[in-house]
């Protein structure tokens, strides 16, 4: 106890840094609903993995005074505008919202036993229907999970610096909560009620769902709080408590198993814990209840944290379960011990750390980043200034947010909210500010994003609002070490297929370059199948970078262009059939690049003469249907030749590929394809406007391709084109009409504009454009169907929420070859960003 009282002491004087947290915009009713203010109705909020947010209100409508409690309104955190609201049939209160591991469902339970689940209506991230459900009549949801699927990671800084992926990142063994034949982890979730029962419900691959109610022990009682976590092992592990701090907090293992067809569930008794404050004679009755109960990961069921609470303040405490041994009495001390005997050993929960005092608690949230808490990785976290996953999230009634180390429970970084002054923290072990007149705004539910580095905050009134989180807590660093910090996480993401929008909040024009470079260096250090499989991913990660500087907006559509070669020369590829059935070694698209890798002739016709033709023998209609995707490979080709010469101290688009000689190996790969097809099919061919009627247009633009790949096939050392091909390029726009490539549309997220100190006012349903903007003024393209669609199309379209890339919502199209092409972005955009419908009236 002295011990810790003296490393508190230390501490008072820690200085808490002013620039932690920040506000980046702020999302509010248009119609400014009332709010009912009660104290008794929880909000709840939840994040994904994909940025997507839902959240729940206490407003009524001013119109009607009808209750809007029930709805679940849910937004991407690049259009907080556009928010779907969920009319979610839950005739309680909304207690609990979960998300999956894949950020794809949605769990909402509420206070009438009632639990659904959400999906996306045709992959819209605004669109969402309920596809299945369960009920405990009238028993109101305490917790909510979906099991465990055995995917665990650990995040280690101590080898951030190292070159292997696998090494930062490792895979963690952890076992599914339950598994189907073959080891694949069977889908469901899991429900903690108010009278102490625990409910599961099992998805099988059939789709139907199989549910089991059982007590959590013989002897039921109310239980107010609840949470759950996983261990290795596969069980589940349960934490309750009735609401008193006078009362144990129990805890409870949870075997699910399927049996016969049936759910079964079997539950044991753990150890239990009572709170240190009601067993201090100062603080016996000064907080009667426990108001937060969570244990601090999902995967981590040996560590939980408590808040008690008063009508005045709050205190925090931190337990651990740890083995001990047990203590033998002394008339056995003395026997003989038998070899090989060990002391018997028990778990019992130590309290591992406790604030002081503080402002009476409205909210927390708790990382979700899995950082390795091992001495060495903690060490070199605190050497090193990283921040993100060791810190936890505290808000108070008077507005502000602390954020407090995870284990020891000091003071990282204080927010003292929207209306608070920056005043410094004296000695004062509780941080205070002058509450202002009329009640305070506070926050009533708040989370973190995946990479801890921002927070999202739901307010007394219904507003929401985004915090940017420092990764240094505020703590001045270097550049090189602040950009490693950025690496790391964008790396992170890059492997787990998290979406990375919290990190971009982070990164400053200046630094892009540098990001960009050094994520390809560490990229290219990776193993070859490793590199394969992050091949689109890390595109779409530079040209997210690449976008937030006007420096470097040219490589943007580079990168976005990069994208869409590898899909379309994919999508060809894969047409291509062997023509006997006893299937080679190699595929004919992989022959095809062997061929003419090894093949430097300039002549378009002698390169095909080595190809089996009969390979790439296709019918009409399917070689018609491609003949878009077909143009814009030729157009590109084209504008890029022609734009060689220009490429000087400006970059302009293309500038990315005229050193990339694996793209245009796969531009010339295409073309020999597309010369094939086009004696079949001359209608599939793509269409140039020559100057003269003789013009071998695809032999010429051929030819100078290959001159220009020969450049630039050794990437390890590019040669610069000659005199004689830049002539010839000179001479292109006299000999072909090149076309204007149509880029992406201008962005018109919130993450290009909140890199400055000035928050963003926005309202929810009310789109945020910049000024001087008339979205309507140009031609609409289907950017992915390569379509021209007209100034006010009438066909539904949908956006990617990350590129802007916009595209029908139903297809046009009829044939196998092009249903083909557009299943390859029909979940998700080609840079991996979700889709949101969007009117016809916007871009």
């Amino acid at each position: 106890e002295r011990e810790r009282e003296r490393e508190r002491d230390t501490h008072k004087h820690f200085k808490i840094p002013e620039i932690a947290m920040e506000v980046v915009y702020v999302c509010e009713w248009e119609k400014r609903p009332k709010s009912n203010h009660s104290p008794s109705i929880s909000l709840v909020c939840a994040w994904s993995c994909r940025n997507i947010i839902a959240f729940t209100t206490d407003l009524k409508n001013e119109d009607d005074d009808k209750d809007l409690s029930h709805m679940i309104h849910i937004i991407d955190t690049e259009h907080p505008w556009d928010v779907y609201s969920i009319n979610s049939g839950h005739t309680e209160v909304i207690s609990c919202l979960e998300w999956d591991q894949s950020g794809s469902r949605l769990l909402s339970a509420d206070g009438d036993g009632q639990i659904k689940c959400w999906a996306m209506t045709e992959h819209l991230v605004n669109s969402w229907e309920s596809t299945q459900g369960s009920s405990v009549e009238g028993d109101p949801i305490v917790a909510l999970s979906w099991l465990h699927n055995g995917v665990k990671l650990a995040l280690h800084v101590e080898k951030s610096g190292s070159t292997n992926f696998g090494e930062k990142f490792s895979r963690v063994k952890f076992s599914p909560s339950l598994t189907l034949f073959g080891g694949k982890p069977m889908e469901g979730w899991l429900a903690v009620t108010v009278s102490g029962l625990v409910t599961v419900s099992l998805l099988k691959p059939s789709g139907a769902l199989l549910s089991a109610s059982e007590s959590l022990c013989r002897l039921r009682g109310r239980v107010a709080l609840a949470d759950i976590a996983f261990t290795g092992g596969g069980n589940i592990v349960v934490a309750a408590t009735d609401g008193s701090s006078s009362s144990p907090v129990q805890f409870y293992k949870v075997c699910v198993s399927v049996v016969n067809e049936k759910c079964r569930i079997d539950t044991e008794l753990l150890p239990s814990l009572f709170m240190r404050c009601t067993t201090d004679p100062v603080r016996r009755d000064k907080y009667p209840a426990v108001t937060h109960l969570k244990f601090l990961t999902r995967e981590n069921s040996e560590q939980v944290l408590l808040c008690a609470s008063s009508q005045m303040g709050s205190i925090v405490e931190c337990w651990s379960l740890r083995k001990e041994g047990l203590p033998v009495n002394n008339i056995f001390q003395h026997r003989s011990p038998v070899v090989g005997e060990k002391q018997p050993m028990i778990l019992k929960w130590r309290i591992l750390s406790a604030t002081n005092d503080l402002d009476r608690v409205s909210a927390l949230a708790l990382p979700k980043l899995p950082i390795s808490i091992s001495n060495t990785d903690l060490k070199v976290a605190s050497d090193t200034k990283f921040c993100p996953g060791l810190g936890l999230a505290l808000a108070f009634h008077d507005g502000s947010i602390q954020i407090l180390h995870r284990l020891s429970l000091h003071t990282m970084g204080v927010f003292y909210g929207t209306s608070g002054s920056s005043q410094r923290v004296g000695d004062e072990p509780t941080i205070k500010r002058q509450r202002a007149g009329g009640p305070t705004v506070h926050f009533r539910a708040l989370q973190f994003s995946w990479t801890s580095l921002a927070l999202v905050g739901v307010d007394n009134h219904g507003k929401l609002h985004m915090i940017r989180v420092s990764p240094s807590m505020g703590q001045i660093l270097d550049m090189n070490t602040l950009l490693r910090h950025l690496l790391f996480l964008l790396e992170y993401c890059m492997v787990t297929g998290y979406d990375w929008w919290d990190v971009l909040l982070h990164v400053q024009p200046g630094m892009v370059h540098n990001l960009v470079e050094k994520l390809h260096e560490e990229y290219m250090r990776q193993n070859q199948a490793l590199q394969q499989v992050l091949a689109t991913r890390i595109v779409a990660v530079k040209a997210s970078l690449c976008k937030l500087s006007s420096a470097t907006a040219a490589r943007a559509c580079d990168f976005h262009a990069k994208l869409l070669l590898i899909a379309i020369s994919s999508t060809l590829k894969s047409l291509l059939r062997p023509h006997v059935l006893n299937t080679p070694d190699k595929s004919p698209g992989d022959r095809l690049a062997e061929i003419c890798a090894k093949n430097t002739d300039a002549d378009i016709d002698k390169v095909m003469i080595n190809l089996k033709t009969e390979e790439f023998v296709l019918d009409g209609p399917p070689l018609q249907s491609l003949q878009q995707l077909i143009q814009w490979v030729g157009d590109f080709v084209l504008y890029l030749l022609a734009n060689l010469p220009n490429q000087g101290s400006i970059v302009r688009p293309g500038f990315g590929f005229l050193r990339d000689g694996s793209s245009l190996g796969m531009l010339r790969e295409m073309m020999v394809m597309i010369r094939i097809w086009g004696l079949l099919k001359p209608g599939c061919l793509p269409i140039y406007t020559a100057t003269s009627d003789n013009q071998d247009s695809m032999s010429l633009l051929f030819r100078l391709l290959t001159k220009l790949w020969l450049c630039s096939r050794d990437e390890g050392h590019p040669q610069e084109p000659d005199e004689t091909l830049l002539d010839e390029c000179c001479l292109l726009p006299s000999q072909l009409l090149v076309p204007s490539m149509d880029w992406l549309p201008i962005n018109d997220g919130v993450i290009t504009k909140i890199q400055t100190k000035h928050q963003l006012r926005l309202q929810f349903g009310k789109p945020y454009t910049l000024p001087g903007l008339n979205p309507n003024a140009s031609q609409r393209m289907d950017n992915l169907r390569c379509l021209h669609m007209g100034i006010c199309p009438t066909e539904d379209s949908k956006a990617c929420t990350r590129c802007g890339c916009v595209t029908m919502l139903r297809s046009p199209n009829k044939t196998n070859a092009m249903k083909q092409w557009e299943q390859r972005w029909i979940k998700n955009c080609l840079c991996g960003g979700l889709w949101r419908k969007i009117p016809n009236s916007l871009p």
